[in-house]
């Protein structure tokens, strides 16, 4: 498919991308790997009149990993993050998601940015930055804002960005025993179910946990229930994992489709789920 007629601008700043959406409204999308776009332009399902290059704004592509939070540029690439020997130590669990994300083409062009703006149910950041407890800062025109990634993700393909609003960075604690894993779909790496996990450990026993599980339900969603089970459980046992783990997506309305049904997702959160917590306490 070849997408509708369109105009092309570069930003060479935030400001220049801020004074462009505010300039075009509407009929503007801003492009920065593209990996999203580009495809629902070619299907026509997006047919903006403007695009914004903003892929050469400088320092939004940076990992600051000896921060306090630690920052990651909106315009930081997949390939980026699955190389970086700090985020492996400091933060596992994004790592992981940076490593099994699509195939090469995807991991070197596309942006946790984008990703993220993208708001795909089945995509692997929103889980990660959840379970990361993740803040993201907003820009506009009146200034920045903050949210949280729990507030960030509010439905399929809906995220609290505006629309005269981009996305500059993400921040986060530490947590290096975290991670992220997933049942993908064998043709588009899409997480069928994924689920991220970050753990405190004292004395051999979880002491807090925070997950987030993606692919199942409209929108990625933390697992209050499962985090309460986990609480006092020992990092060795195993039958005790599993125990806080079911019903990870309890109260859920789980999505059914050609590769998997509503119960086979429902299930396998429960299984990843266990699976993360196991790796994530392992670190």
């Amino acid at each position: 498919m070849i997408p509708a007629a369109f105009e092309y601008k570069r930003a060479n700043s935030v400001d220049e991308a801020l004074r462009l959406l505010g300039e075009h409204g509407e009929d503007a999308k801003l492009l920065a790997g593209g990996h999203s776009l580009i495809p629902m332009m070619k299907l026509r399902l997006a047919a903006p009149a403007m695009l914004i290059d903003i892929a050469g704004i400088p320092n939004l592509d940076q990992i600051d990993a000896a921060s306090d939070p630690l920052t990651i540029g909106a315009l930081t690439k997949h390939a980026k993050l699955a190389a970086s020997d700090e985020l492996q130590k400091k933060a596992p669990a994004l790592w992981d998601a940076a490593n099994d994300l699509g195939d090469p083409q995807v991991r070197n062009r596309g942006t946790i940015g984008g990703a993220s703006a993208h708001g795909d149910p089945s995509a692997d950041y929103p889980a990660v930055l959840q379970a990361l407890d993740a803040t993201f800062t907003l820009a506009g025109k009146n200034g920045t804002r903050e949210l949280k990634a729990a507030e960030f993700f509010r439905g399929m393909f809906e995220t609290a960005l505006g629309a005269n609003e981009l996305l500059t960075k993400i921040s986060f604690a530490a947590a290096p025993k975290s991670a992220y894993v997933k049942f993908h779909h064998p043709a588009s790496h899409y997480a069928v179910v994924g689920v991220a996990v970050a753990l405190t450990i004292d004395g051999g026993a979880i002491e807090s946990a925070r997950v987030a599980i993606t692919g199942v339900g409209d929108v990625a969603f933390r697992a209050a229930g499962v985090e309460a089970a986990l609480k006092g459980v020992k990092t060795n046992d195993a039958d005790g994992l599993a125990a806080a783990c079911a019903g990870a997506a309890s109260g859920v309305q789980a999505r059914s489709d050609t590769f998997a049904s509503a119960s086979y997702r429902t299930a396998m959160a429960d299984v990843f789920a266990a699976r993360a917590v196991a790796q994530a306490a392992a670190r």
